[in-house]
């Protein structure tokens, strides 16, 4: 709201317009009228004409009065109200890792690598991940006036966090490994060899056969020299795999799916327990 307010050079809060100008759509004629007639033109013709794009990112001629700065002010719902009008709506935004130019550079050379990589060279690679669910919490509720504090309007809340779980899986144009809930503490490089490595991934491998390739990322379990040694022992390579760039492994669309998937059920799971049971589900 304010970006929007400082583009037009003009103040958010309210202000009644001035001179007996008419709030209407934005009209050329209507705009010329009211700076020949000396009448302040309305918030809703200038806004209205910016968000539509039809001054091209500037504000019109009308609005441009003897100052440097617009002598208007528009407010906040009249801002809200125009980029309504325009259809654009308030969005959480996107939550994107940090990318510096040395990453920027290094994804662009994995894609320019592989870009001519075909299915049977996709075939082979096992792409996998962990990753992290908890629990689905209401953020809103309808209620009447007076109801704030009736028990169905109360959401439990423990401060120290209602817990969450951790899983692993993993998939490739073959088929997919079992959904591996990761329980008791964190994963560490001991855990990934013993409950991950030796009882799922070397008998995937052993089922593709010659030009496995196992996709992992550069975090600290994956790159210990437990595991390390143990890939080398059983014969297992891994991909050379970009910092930062999980934009790149196609199980990030798989974990989006199933968050999407027990997020819309009837009753929700409101226990680690009761996540857990149907992730595996």
């Amino acid at each position: 709201m304010r970006a929007v307010a400082r583009r037009f050079a003009v103040s958010v809060a309210y202000y009644p317009e001035h001179g007996g100008a008419t709030r209407r759509q934005a009209s050329t004629s209507g705009d010329v009228e009211e700076a020949v007639e000396g009448q302040q033109p309305s918030s809703r013709t200038a806004t209205s004409a910016f968000v539509q794009g039809g001054t091209g990112g500037a504000l019109p001629e009308p609005c441009k009065m003897t100052s440097s700065r617009p002598q208007m002010c528009v407010s906040a719902r009249t801002v809200r109200n125009r980029l309504h009008e325009g259809g654009t709506r308030a969005r959480r935004p996107q939550v994107g890792v940090v990318l510096t130019a040395q990453h920027r550079a290094g994804c662009l050379a994995f894609a320019r690598e592989h870009q001519d990589w075909q299915i049977r060279h996709w075939r082979p690679v096992l792409f996998t991940d962990e990753s992290r669910f908890t629990p689905s919490t209401c953020d809103r509720v309808w209620r009447c006036r007076g109801e704030l504090s009736a028990a169905c309007n109360v959401l439990q809340h423990d401060r120290f966090g209602s817990g969450s779980v951790m899983v692993w899986g993993g998939i490739s144009l073959e088929g997919r490994t079992a959904l591996h809930v990761l329980t008791r503490g964190s994963l560490t490089a001991i855990r990934y060899r013993d409950e991950i490595l030796r009882p799922l991934v070397r008998p995937y491998a052993g089922a593709v056969g010659p030009g496995f390739l196992l996709m992992q990322d550069n975090a600290r379990p994956h790159v210990a020299g437990v595991c390390q040694q143990f890939l080398q022992d059983e014969g297992i390579d891994a991909m050379d795999w970009l910092a930062r760039s999980p934009d790149l492994n196609p199980i990030e669309h798989i974990w989006d799916i199933m968050s999407r998937s027990i997020h819309q059920r009837h009753v929700a799971p409101q226990t680690v327990q009761e996540l857990a049971d149907a992730l595996v589900q």
